[in-house]
């Protein structure tokens, strides 16, 4: 959080995973989100891609999003415990033209759970995004499904996503953030109300010694 806050204007740097199986529009999704820009082709990912978003959020908060696009290689997700370090929260995605990357969407949310926490215990904010649905919507019965996965496997919600077309990039991306500054926002609060713990007992402890 910057000084400039004690001026009214806050700046906030999170950072965001971008995790998923392999060619499920990963690194797709991040190049159209920060650039605006889709590429047809793409190099694979090794290990692990940074960029950065910077978000007006309102008048007085700017949240820079540092994502982190992880590869999605099976022989690479040995160091995936240093990449999830520090993460506010996640994006994962799978490719609703291949239904093996939900089960690795899922397994992905598994390991992510196992590894990250907030300060209070709880799983960072994760979104799961339905990609490439610009190839074949998301249908009613899948859709039903998807709730119960984000109920069930505690994601905080879930969205159809296209690099493509850009459709629903911003609106999973706001919504991820918005999660997290609540959370950032409680962890400040709680660390505050500490704080005030530990005054009154070290002044009760101090009024009540010889």
């Amino acid at each position: 959080m910057s000084e400039d806050a004690e001026l009214g204007f806050t700046e906030h740097l999170f950072k965001v995973l971008v995790i998923g199986d392999h060619k499920v529009g990963k690194t797709s999704f991040v190049k159209r989100y920060v650039k605006n820009k889709f590429y047809e082709e793409l190099k694979t990912t090794i290990g692990v891609d940074f960029s950065m978003k910077v978000i007006d959020w309102d008048g007085h908060t700017q949240v820079r999003l540092q994502l982190w696009d992880i590869a999605g290689q099976e022989r690479v997700r040995g160091l995936n415990r240093v990449y999830f370090k520090g993460s506010s929260g996640a994006l994962v995605v799978y490719d609703v033209t291949n239904g093996s990357t939900l089960d690795g969407a899922l397994n992905w949310k598994h390991e992510l759970d196992g590894q990250v926490m907030l300060r209070n215990g709880l799983p960072v904010p994760v979104v799961l995004l339905a990609n490439k649905c610009d190839e074949t919507k998301v249908c009613r019965r899948n859709a039903s499904l998807l709730e119960n996965l984000c109920q069930g496997k505690g994601f905080i919600e879930w969205f159809q996503t296209s690099a493509k077309e850009n459709i629903n990039l911003d609106e999973a991306a706001k919504f991820l953030v918005k999660h997290i500054l609540q959370n950032n926002e409680e962890s400040v609060k709680e660390e505050e109300q500490n704080m005030q713990i530990n005054l009154k007992q070290q002044a009760k402890s101090k009024s009540t010694c010889c």
